[in-house]
């Protein structure tokens, strides 16, 4: 594959006022218990897209920490085949990181046990961000740390479980349900004093949903709150800048990067050169852009053991991403959007104009689908009280079972 990182006409060496003075570096190695993460960068686990060959196509642009895709605690117990696939990692992957969803404390821990106690991971992340209506409606996500009985015992757990094998614990979240039952300060707290080597903040709340701005206001209040362990901010970085102008306005100590890595994975490249205080930046031509989605193929192929039109389906979804703002016609990107070859993908990629050059801000930006703000669905009675009650402990055991897919 060529390296998109190394045409002269990809990169350039525009400093803006969002960047620091060259060599000076903006923030020191990220620390997440025993490992030491250069560029304080995180790339967000996304379900179906942050899978090992997409982790391997960020890393080999730039640096950081790569979570894989978030696996529920109760698929993991029962080895369904497709969850323990998602926390088998490469073996150039360190640390090796994991995100785990439950509603159920003895289920988390039992699926910590089984990612630390058989080496499968060096970190596990928590979810309690996630604001899809499927994992709220079960009170799970960004919707279970309102029961803060329940979100204690559940990071207790994890904690407990990982602690022996020397593997540290994080938590990601949200500002909380709505903004009238807002729990992130709380569960900031509790998880620092439970014992949880960082805490990162989407600075939305599950109403929010991905629409509008991302509240950076809220991941100050919690650095100024959560004093003893590193903060990550998350929501909006679509650019190195963003990612400086967050550690600037917020604090934090590292970002979390979700949907601004769509289609651009050398944006790693790009901020690893912005926290490092260095000017350069990747800006891609169609040729570059090509090579690097013919490799994402070939690495798709190898994470489904050599089953090409698994591959190549699951490649379809970022051509959209990888193609924003380029000048491809709409009768190509209709044909990158079926591919189920890697030949046939090598042949369209080839007939695109290769000489295009970067377009600019057409290619930058948000990434698809904001969405607009929606009612959070819940459990029934889930906002009553604070506290977990009998009826809604039998929902969560049931919900446990339902979403053991993966």
């Amino acid at each position: 594959m060529g390296d998109v990182t190394s045409p002269a006409s990809s990169v350039s060496t525009t400093l803006s006022d969002d960047v620091p003075a060259p060599g000076s570096r903006i923030l020191p190695p990220l620390r997440i218990g025993p490992h030491v993460v250069e560029t304080p960068v995180v790339l967000a686990p996304m379900a179906g897209v942050t899978n090992a060959a997409f982790r391997r196509l960020c890393r080999e642009h730039g640096a950081g920490l790569y979570v894989a895709e978030m696996v529920t605690s109760r698929a993991l117990v029962e080895r369904n085949p497709e969850s323990l696939r998602i926390v088998t990692f490469d073996e150039g992957e360190s640390p090796r990181s994991a995100q785990v969803y439950g509603v159920d404390p003895v289920t988390v821990g039992a699926a910590v046990s089984i990612i630390a106690g058989e080496d499968r991971a060096d970190h596990v992340d928590l979810n309690f961000g996630c604001p899809v209506p499927k994992v709220t409606r079960r009170g799970g996500g960004s919707a279970l740390p309102w029961k803060r009985d329940l979100f204690a015992s559940i990071v207790r757990a994890a904690v407990e479980a990982a602690r022996p094998y020397g593997v540290p614990v994080t938590v990601k979240m949200r500002k909380g349900i709505d903004d009238d039952h807002l729990t992130y300060l709380e569960a900031g707290l509790v998880a620092q004093d439970l014992g949880v080597a960082a805490v990162a903040l989407h600075a939305r709340t599950a109403a929010d949903y991905y629409s509008g701005t991302a509240d950076w206001s809220a991941i100050a209040r919690l650095k100024e709150t959560v004093t003893d362990v590193p903060v990550l901010g998350n929501g909006d970085i679509w650019s190195a800048e963003d990612a400086v102008r967050m550690v600037r306005e917020t604090g934090c100590d590292g970002v979390v990067v979700g949907r601004g890595c769509q289609g651009r994975p050398w944006l790693f490249a790009d901020l690893a050169a912005a926290f490092a205080g260095r000017p350069e930046r990747v800006r891609p031509g169609l040729r570059e852009v090509t090579e690097t989605i013919y490799r994402h193929g070939e690495l798709m192929i190898d994470y489904f053991d050599g089953d090409e039109p698994k591959g190549m389906r699951d490649l379809r979804k970022h051509m959209a991403w990888y193609l924003k703002g380029y000048p491809v016609g709409g009768d190509a990107r209709r044909s990158l959007a079926m591919v189920s070859t890697l030949g046939e993908l090598r042949g369209l990629l080839d007939a695109l104009d290769l000489d295009a050059p970067y377009p600019g801000e057409a290619a930058e930006g948000q990434r698809g689908r904001a969405g607009s703000p929606k009612k959070p669905h819940l459990p029934y009675g889930w906002l009553d009280s604070r506290e977990l009650d009998v009826e809604h402990s039998e929902r969560l055991r049931e919900a446990e079972l339902s979403v053991s897919g993966g």
